[in-house]
C-alpha cells in the first residue's frame, strides 16, 4: 500500500545517516517530508510544533539515548509510532527499546527492512487514528443525544419484549419522580396499580403484535393526581436481537384545560345568546302585562273584588321582570354605566347589608388592598357582584364559618393568558371573596355559572345568582376563576382590568325622577311589535300627546314625511326589521333636526354597543310601567339638545 506523503520525524546525531534513511524511503516510491532532529529539546519541540506520521531515532545519540526519545514520544503524542535504528546495539537493547513503548527495532545493516516497517506502522498508526475519531463522533453523537433527550420536555423510554424498562430519559425520571434503579427492568404491573398495568400492556402488545405505531390517550398516575398524556409507541425494528418498544409521551393536561376552558366559554356564550333572546322577546311581554295590568287597576274602585287578583298579576309581572334582568345581565346584555371607581369603596359601602345579609353565625372579614388600583365598572353591578356570591357563601356554610373579602393588585403576563382563556395580559385589581363552607366538586364547578343550575332544594333558589355575577364580570371585561374542593371551602376571584384613566368618580346620589305629568307635543312611536305599540299610544294619549304610530323603522319614515306638523319625539325600539331603531333616527334627525329621541329595548347594552346610541339621546330598558314611560318620555322632552 503506497502511502504518500510520509512526514517522517528524523533523531539522528549523523546527518548522512539521517539522509540514508530518507532515500531509502524515497527509492520505495514514497513522497516524504523530512526534518532531523539531535537533541531532546529540538525533538520535544517538533512533536509539539507538528502532526507526523512516525519517528524514527537512533539507538545511541551523543547525550541523548533512544529510549529517552522513546519516553518523549509517549509522554507528548501516545499513540505516535517510533521505529528505533542501530549499527552497534545487541538483543538486549532491542528487547528494552520494545518494552519501552517502540514500535520496531531495525539494524543499520539491515535497512531493506526499514521501509516495509514504517509502511506497516503508519497504516495502522493512521488506522488508530481513523477509529479513534471514529469513536469520538460516535461518543459525542450519543452525548448529544443524551442531552437531546434529557432536556426534551416529552417523556421518553424504551421498553424490552418482556415489557421491562430499558431506557428513560430524565424528564420520565422527574414527571414520575423516579431513579434509574425504581424503574430500569420493571414491569408496568411492579410499577403501577392493576388497572393502569392492564391498559399499558395491551396497548404494548397491540404495538410489538401488528408491528405498527399506535397512538393513544394513556391516563398516568402522577404523586400530585391523575395527569393525562398524549403517548405515540411505535416498534423499535433493529438488525439483531427482538425489537425493543419506543414510547414519545408529550402531556396534554393543560391543552385539555385551556380546551375545556374555551368549550364552556363557548357554551356560556351560546346559553348567554339564547337568554338574551327569550329575555327580549319575554320583557314585551311583561311590558304588554304589566301596562294593561296597570292601566286596569287605575280605573278600578278601591272595592273591586277582582282588584286583588289583578294586583297579583301586576305584582308577579314585576317579579319575572328581576328574572329577565338577571337572564340579562348573565347574557351581558344589561345597560351599565361604567366610570372609574376604587373596589374598597364599593366593598366599604356594601358592607353593613352583608353584615345583616349573611347572620351573626358567619364571621366577616375584610382584606383591602391600600393601593388598589382603580376600574372602569358599573358601581351597582359589582355591589351586586358581591352580595350574590355572599349569598352563595352564605348558603355553603350551614354552620356557621368565616366569609372573607380580599383585593389585591396583579399583573398578568403573556403565559397567564395562553393558559386562560379570554384573559388579556396587564394590570387587574382582584376581589376575592372566599368562605370556609362545604365546597364543590368538579362536576358542580363545571356547570357553576350555567342560569337555572342550583344545587339548592326546590324552591330555595332561582339558579340565576352566579350566572348574573358571570355576565356582569364578562360584560365588564373582566374574568372570574372558582378555586373550590369538596370540604375545603371556596374561593371567587374576580379579576377586573385597571383603568387607565386612575381619576376616581364618587357615586352621585341618584336624582328624584320628574313627576308624571300630562303633555301636549307630538310623539311618533316605531315598535314592531303591536301590542306593545299599541300600549305605548294609549299610555301617551292618556296622558295628553298626540301620538303617531308605525310597525317598523321605514314605516315612521312614510308617516314622519305625511305629517306635516311638528313631531316633538321619536320613542323606537331598538332592534326592528327592515331599519333599526339607531338607522331611523339616524335619518329622521336631518329631516327634523330639533327632535329628540328615546330608544327601548329588551336586549339593553348588546344591542346598543352593536348598533349604538349616540349622545344626547335617551333608553328604556322593557319591560317597564306606563308611569316609567311618561317619566322617560318627560325627560327626553324636558331635556337640551
Amino acid at each position: 500500500m503506497q502511502l504518500e506523503p510520509l512526514k517522517l520525524l528524523l533523531v539522528e546525531a549523523s546527518s548522512d545517516a539521517a539522509l540514508l534513511i530518507e532515500r531509502e524511503v524515497k527509492a520505495a516510491g514514497h513522497e516524504t517530508l523530512c526534518v532531523n532532529v539531535n537533541s531532546s529539546a529540538r525533538l520535544q519541540e517538533e512533536l509539539k510544533r507538528a502532526a507526523w506520521d512516525i519517528v524514527i531515532a537512533d539507538y545511541a545519540l551523543p547525550g541523548f539515548s533512544g529510549l529517552e526519545a522513546i519516553s518523549l514520544v509517549k509522554q507528548i503524542q501516545f499513540d505516535l509510532p517510533i521505529i528505533i535504528v542501530s549499527g552497534t546495539a545487541g538483543e538486549e537493547a532491542a528487547v528494552a527499546a520494545m518494552k519501552a513503548g517502540a514500535s520496531d527495532f531495525v539494524l543499520k545493516g539491515r535497512l531493506s527492512r526499514l521501509v516495509p516497517s514504517i509502511e506497516r506502522e503508519i497504516r495502522e498508526y493512521r488506522q488508530r487514528l481513523a477509529h479513534r475519531q471514529t469513536r469520538i463522533k460516535l461518543l459525542d453523537m450519543q452525548e448529544n443525544f443524551r442531552a437531546f433527550m434529557n432536556n426534551s420536555p416529552v417523556i421518553a423510554f424504551l421498553k424490552d419484549r418482556d415489557g421491562r424498562i430499558v431506557y428513560a430519559n430524565e424528564t420520565f425520571e422527574r414527571v414520575f419522580k423516579m431513579d434509574a434503579a425504581a424503574y430500569m427492568g420493571k414491569t408496568v404491573d411492579e410499577l403501577y396499580s392493576p388497572e393502569f398495568a392492564e391498559q399499558y400492556r395491551r396497548n404494548d402488545t397491540y404495538v410489538l403484535e401488528h408491528n405498527r405505531p399506535l397512538e393513544v390517550i394513556e391516563t398516568v398516575m402522577h404523586s400530585d393526581g391523575v395527569h393525562h398524556w398524549l403517548i405515540t409507541k411505535f416498534p423499535l425494528i433493529k438488525s439483531e436481537g427482538p425489537p425493543l418498544l419506543g414510547a414519545i409521551g408529550i402531556d396534554i393536561t393543560e391543552r385539555r384545560r385551556l380546551e375545556e376552558q374555551l368549550r364552556q366559554s363557548q357554551k356560556m356564550e351560546a346559553i348567554g345568546h339564547l337568554a338574551g333572546g327569550v329575555a327580549h322577546d319575554f320583557n314585551n311581554l311583561l311590558t304588554i302585562i304589566m301596562g294593561r295590568a296597570d292601566l286596569l287597576l287605575r280605573g278600578m274602585e278601591q272595592a273591586d273584588p277582582t282588584r286583588g287578583e289583578l294586583a297579583l298579576i301586576y305584582s308577579t309581572a314585576e317579579r319575572a321582570g328581576v328574572l329577565t334582568r338577571q337572564l340579562l345581565q348573565f347574557s351581558r346584555q344589561q345597560m351599565l354605566t361604567p366610570r372609574v371607581i376604587n373596589l374598597n369603596e364599593v366593598i366599604v359601602d356594601v358592607k353593613e347589608m352583608l353584615c345583616r345579609l349573611i347572620g351573626e353565625d358567619i364571621e366577616l372579614v375584610t382584606r383591602l388592598e391600600p393601593q388598589l388600583v382603580p376600574v372602569s365598572a358599573d358601581a351597582s353591578q359589582i355591589q351586586q357582584i358581591i352580595l350574590n356570591l355572599a349569598v352563595n357563601a352564605r348558603d355553603a356554610m350551614k354552620d356557621g364559618g368565616r366569609l372573607l373579602i380580599e383585593t389585591g393588585n396583579i399583573e398578568l403576563d403573556e403565559e397567564y393568558a395562553m393558559r386562560h382563556v379570554s384573559v388579556v395580559p396587564g394590570k387587574y385589581a382582584v376581589l376575592s371573596v372566599s368562605d370556609t363552607g362545604c365546597g364543590m366538586d368538579e362536576k358542580v364547578r363545571a356547570r357553576l355559572f350555567e342560569p337555572f343550575f342550583t344545587t339548592k332544594e326546590m324552591g330555595k333558589g332561582t339558579g340565576l345568582g352566579l350566572s348574573t355575577v358571570y355576565g356582569i364580570v364578562k360584560q365588564s371585561g373582566g374574568n372570574i376563576w372558582v378555586y373550590s374542593e369538596p370540604g375545603r371551602g371556596s374561593a371567587f376571584k374576580v379579576y377586573l382590568p385597571a383603568s387607565k384613566d386612575t381619576k376616581v368618580v364618587s357615586a352621585a346620589s341618584s336624582a328624584e325622577l320628574p313627576s308624571v305629568q300630562t303633555g301636549s307635543q307630538v310623539v311618533l312611536v316605531a315598535e314592531d311589535e303591536s301590542a306593545v305599540c299599541e300600549l305605548i299610544a294609549e299610555v301617551l294619549t292618556v296622558a295628553g300627546y298626540t301620538v303617531l304610530t308605525a310597525g317598523n323603522g321605514e314605516d315612521a319614515l312614510t308617516v314622519s314625511a305625511e305629517y306635516n306638523g311638528e313631531i316633538h319625539l321619536l320613542v323606537t325600539d331598538l332592534v326592528m326589521p327592515r331599519l333599526s331603531g339607531s338607522a331611523l333616527a339616524a335619518q329622521l334627525k336631518p329631516l327634523r333636526p330639533s327632535i329628540k329621541v328615546l330608544f327601548m329595548s329588551g336586549y339593553a347594552s348588546n344591542m346598543t354597543d352593536r348598533i349604538g346610541i349616540p349622545d344626547g339621546m335617551f333608553y328604556l330598558d322593557k319591560p317597564f310601567t306606563p308611569d316609567k314611560l311618561i317619566r322617560r318620555v318627560k325627560e327626553a322632552l324636558a331635556s337640551t339638545p
